[in-house]
């Protein structure tokens, strides 16, 4: 008898359990965005040093507050911060953007207007007294689709570099990579990522290869980078020369860690011929 009474009382529960969750219905709090909205992110590449005192700790977009000091947006860097894929929204058009340093007494550094198309975009301010220049983030984004697993993520460079502090370069440069073969220990054939690109400019999304040492993985590996000058008639002068943090004089080269199918902003900037604020890649996460 009394697991019979054991048996009942708990139907009861399981009834009231069921009777309970159809009642509530699981809502996630997220808007739905206009057809006529712009999604952006902001990069800061002007030839700037990374110290606080140049750390962007407000930013109002059509004089909204968009970010401040929990999360500033420093030299080399963009923003909205933290998790990969985020971005900003705002009707599109014309659109104006106004930063601001300092801790607590905000100075304003910038005051410019560009126009936004709707979508998602992403907005370079590489020089405090000019417009920054808008580029389509080419969303939706492509991918491979295979058996086993990709041996592909995606570089977009753009070039940034200034020969001095206020003197934006007028090389063109064509940005390069290899990687090593996990099955022959070997290095494989440095291929162009993209087009030759100046000031301004970049190659739009383009395929790298990845080959992962670990075939039951994700996939990862080391992607070492060179930049070449190119003249007027598209041929090779030779290899970009940049000062080192010695003050010497040497080619460029850098390596990261491309993971397949990820996407990321190479983003050239710095001056050549500074040892403090460096010419190098800094990169942001696309996917």
């Amino acid at each position: 008898m009394n697991k019979f009474y054991i048996i009942i009382g708990c139907l009861i529960v399981l009834l009231f359990s069921v009777a309970s969750c159809s009642k509530d219905n699981v809502e996630y709090d997220t808007t739905d965005l206009k057809s006529n909205m712009a999604e952006f992110q902001i990069h800061y590449c002007a030839p700037i040093t990374n110290v606080s005192a140049n750390y962007i700790n407000e930013v109002l977009i059509n004089d909204s507050l968009y970010a401040n000091t929990y999360a500033p947006l420093k030299p080399n860097n963009a923003i909205p911060n933290g998790a990969v894929g985020r971005f900003y929204s705002v009707s599109a058009g014309s659109v104006n953007i106004k930063l601001f340093t300092g801790a607590t007494n905000f100075t304003q550094v910038y005051d410019q207007t560009c126009t936004l198309n709707p979508g998602k975009q992403n907005i370079f301010v590489y020089d405090l007294n000019k417009a920054p220049i808008v580029f389509d983030n080419g969303y939706p984004y492509t991918a491979n689709i295979t058996a086993n697993t990709d041996s592909t993520c995606w570089v977009k460079f753009y070039n940034f570099m200034y020969e001095n502090a206020t003197t934006p370069t007028t090389l063109k440069l064509q940005y390069k990579c290899y990687c090593k073969n996990p099955s022959t220990g070997l290095y494989t054939d440095t291929v162009a990522v993209g087009k030759p690109v100046a000031f301004g400019e970049t190659t739009g999304w383009q395929s790298v290869k990845v080959l992962k040492s670990i075939f039951n993985s994700s996939g990862y590996c080391s992607i070492y980078y060179l930049i070449d000058v190119i003249d007027n008639n598209g041929n090779v002068i030779g290899s970009l020369q940049i000062t080192n943090s010695s003050g010497k004089i040497v080619n460029y080269s850098d390596y990261w860690t491309g993971y397949i199918g990820r996407r990321y902003h190479h983003v050239f900037g710095g001056i050549r011929t500074s040892k403090t604020l460096r010419a190098a890649v800094s990169v942001f996460t696309a996917l």
